[in-house]
Order: structure tokens, then C-alpha cells, then sequence
């Protein structure tokens, strides 16, 4: 809650100064403070606080009362002697006595279900959380191409303009002009659908931190970068065994099955009525006491408990599906993050120096007319590739890495 305290007071201060730029941490905290749908699943846990509350409740004491011979077809009867000395006045009250402890049972179970849903929440943030991420990722990774494809545009240009000058000095012919001012449009077009990723990405991020959240100009910051995977499996799923909220919501239905087992049991009891009444007959008061309960000869609650027996067994044996999902989750997250990193280390390794040496010596040889036209082409052509295709590496890499830590119950 401090973290998420300090990165709204930083947020406020960046909209103060007209700044109006996101780090992943805050989108992260916004989406979970604005997401409309998770809003929605926290109700779910004031429902069952509500539900527990209920389940608390003590049975309302019952008052009943009555009046006979009222001579009510014969009104001149009606008199201070015939109501004391012929009509007869019965009061009292009773009270529904529960056993076997159903009280506490009802409110036991009520509880394990509100934690069952306290953890289903956690996951919808977890899952949110992966989302914003992985949108955010798509952000950085289309201001990163927009940013090459301007580079580009403008490195291009100067080549054009060296071109213009070779070509009024007689080096090259008007047909090889035209063709590298044709290329031209290449680049331009490679800007104009950056931007339009940006943009794309910036409004599918936009709502899932909330529309109202950030204004319509908002940029993220940060950029992609290599993280070396240092982490093992085996420590990896140790540690979504005990963080996955989707497994502990699934483990904690087995406890919650246990409690409807014992609130079945609970209510196998039979509950007792007790009566006390007062009688005013004939000019005579006097007090009686009663009492009723059900004998449970047929009706033992025998169906609802071997029900809610079956039903453990069933939140067993999800308890157990759910955790071996987490562990497949984790090996196919760890292994697809592995992948990428692999990709990643190609480039690294020389493929990406290597493309932008091989331009850069091709551009010079172009203006000293070493080289031809289309081998200068192929060269630009072979490191924009090259480049664009690290950057997806790169972010692809990223969203496998935070597919690894959502997948370990880790929302940041």
C-alpha cells in the first residue's frame, strides 16, 4: 500500500508539471485501482462479508398471542365482567434454540468461502497485472521502431541529398536517382506506421489503466533492455507453489469443503422451540411452558452430508489439477523465456554489429563511388531487418519474462 501511495503522489506530481509520462510500476497501480472489471471482482468480497454476517445471525425470538369468546356478534355483551370473567387472553413467547453449533458452523463456512474469494481477486490482479505489461512492452517496442524508422528517414535523406550532388557532377545516372529517391518512400512509410503502432498500443494501454486515469497525450518511459535469466525452475515453481493465488484459492475450497461438511453435520441436529405463555380464563391467570422438537427418524440431513463429502473429495482433487497446473505453467513459461533469451544472445553476439557495419561500409563506399546502388539498397534493407527484428526479439524476450514471473504468482 506505500508503494502504491508513493506512486500516485509521483503521478500526481508528473500530471502537476505537465508531464504526463508512465513508468510499468505505475500503470501497474493505476490499472489495479481503475480497472472497472476488477472493481467488479472486489465486490465479490463484500458480498461474502455480507454473507458472513448473515451466517452470524441468531434466530429472532417469536411472540404470539390470542383472544377467544369475543362476543363480537353480540356487542352489547362487551363489558369490563365478561372480558375478566368470561373471555380467555393467551401471550407468550418463544425462542428457536439451535444445536449441534450451527451458528458457528454457518459463519465458519461463510468465512472460508470469503477467503476462497480473497484469493480468486488476487488472481484477477495478477492477471491484470501481466496484461499491463505486456501491453506496456508493446508501447516500448513501437516508440523504440518509431524512433529507428526517423533515424532511418533522416540518415536516409543525407544519402539522398550525396546522391543529388554525384549525380549533377555526373558519377551516376538519373535512372539510379530516381530509384534511391523511390527508396525513400520505404522509410517514410516505415515512420508512419511506427507512429500508428504507438498510437494503437498507447490506447489499448490507455484502457486498461483506465480512461480517466491519464490524459490522452500520456507517454511511457523506459526502454527495452536485456535481463539475463538467472533464476532456476526448480526455484521458480518452489516459489509459485506457495505465491499462486489461483492454487491457494483452490486449496482453500478444500477447506471450505470441510466446513460445509461440518455445517452439514451441524444441521443433522434437531433444533428445539421452547414456549413460555401466560393464560388469563375465566378470572384465573396462570403460565404455562412448552416445547417441540422434530425426531429425526427418516430425515438425518444424510444426502446433504454425503453431498458435501463428494464435494471435498472434488476440491481435492482440483486442489491437485491446480497445482500441477502451476508447475506445467512454469516449465512452459521458463522454457519459452529461455527460447527468446537464446534469440536474443544471437543478435548480441555480432549478427546485429555485423548489420550495422556492413551499412555504414556500404554507405561510405556508396559516396565514394565504390560501391553500387544496389548494393547499398541491400545493405540498408539487410540492417533495418536485422534491427527490427532485435527489437521484437528483445521484446518478446520481455513479455516472456513477465509471462515467467506471472506464471510464479509475482504481479510486478
Amino acid at each position: 500500500m506505500l508503494k502504491f501511495a508513493i506512486s500516485l503522489l509521483l503521478l500526481l506530481g508528473c500530471a502537476a508539471a505537465q508531464t504526463a509520462t508512465l513508468t510499468l510500476d505505475q500503470a501497474i497501480d493505476l490499472a489495479l485501482a481503475n480497472s472497472p472489471a476488477l472493481k467488479a471482482a472486489r465486490t465479490q468480497i463484500d458480498q461474502n462479508r455480507a454473507q458472513e454476517i448473515t451466517a452470524g445471525l441468531r434466530p429472532n425470538p417469536l411472540l404470539q398471542g390470542d383472544s377467544q369468546f369475543l362476543p363480537i356478534f353480540s356487542p352489547g355483551a362487551f363489558s369490563f365482567d365478561n372480558f375478566n370473567q368470561v373471555q380467555q387472553y393467551d401471550l407468550g413467547v418463544g425462542y428457536l434454540f439451535e444445536r449441534g453449533g450451527k451458528r458457528q458452523r454457518r459463519l465458519q463456512a461463510a468465512r472460508d468461502q470469503s477467503e476462497v474469494t480473497r484469493f480468486q481477486v488476487s488472481d484477477a490482479e495478477r492477471n491484470l497485472a501481466f496484461s499491463v505489461a505486456q501491453q506496456f512492452i508493446a508501447a516500448q517496442l513501437a516508440k523504440a521502431n518509431l524512433n529507428f524508422a526517423t533515424q532511418n528517414l533522416e540518415s536516409f535523406r543525407k544519402t539522398v541529398d550525396i546522391t543529388q550532388t554525384r549525380y549533377q557532377a555526373g558519377d551516376i545516372s538519373q535512372g539510379d536517382l530516381l530509384k534511391i529517391r523511390l527508396q525513400t518512400l520505404q522509410f517514410e512509410t516505415d515512420v508512419g506506421s511506427a507512429r500508428l503502432a504507438l498510437q494503437q498500443a498507447l490506447i489499448s494501454l490507455r484502457q486498461l489503466i483506465g480512461y480517466d486515469a491519464v490524459p490522452p497525450d500520456f507517454q511511457v518511459i523506459g526502454e527495452l533492455e536485456y535481463q539475463p535469466l538467472t533464476e532456476r525452475l526448480e526455484q521458480i515453481q518452489a516459489t509459485a507453489l506457495q505465491l499462486r493465488p489461483d492454487l491457494a484459492a483452490a486449496r482453500q475450497s478444500t477447506v471450505a469443503a470441510r466446513s460445509q461438511i461440518a455445517l452439514a453435520q451441524a444441521n443433522a441436529k434437531q433444533d428445539l422451540t421452547a414456549v413460555l405463555s401466560y393464560s388469563h380464563t375465566s378470572g384465573l391467570s396462570s403460565s404455562s411452558f412448552s416445547f417441540n422438537i422434530p425426531l429425526p427418524v427418516f430425515n438425518r440431513n444424510q444426502g446433504e452430508i454425503a453431498r458435501t463429502r463428494f464435494a471435498e473429495t472434488q476440491a481435492t482433487y482440483n486442489a491437485k489439477a491446480a497445482e500441477e497446473s502451476v508447475l506445467k505453467d512454469v516449465q512452459v513459461a521458463y522454457e519459452q523465456a529461455k527460447a527468446s533469451e537464446s534469440i536474443v544472445n544471437l543478435y548480441l553476439s555480432g549478427y546485429l554489429k555485423q548489420a550495422q557495419q556492413s551499412r555504414e561500409i556500404s554507405e561510405f563506399a556508396f559516396r565514394q563511388g565504390a560501391v553500387s546502388l544496389i548494393d547499398l539498397l541491400d545493405a540498408e534493407r539487410s540492417y533495418r531487418n536485422t534491427e527490427l527484428a532485435y527489437r521484437q526479439a528483445l521484446a518478446n524476450y520481455a513479455v516472456a519474462l513477465k509471462q515467467l514471473h506471472q506464471t510464479e504468482g509475482i504481479t510486478r
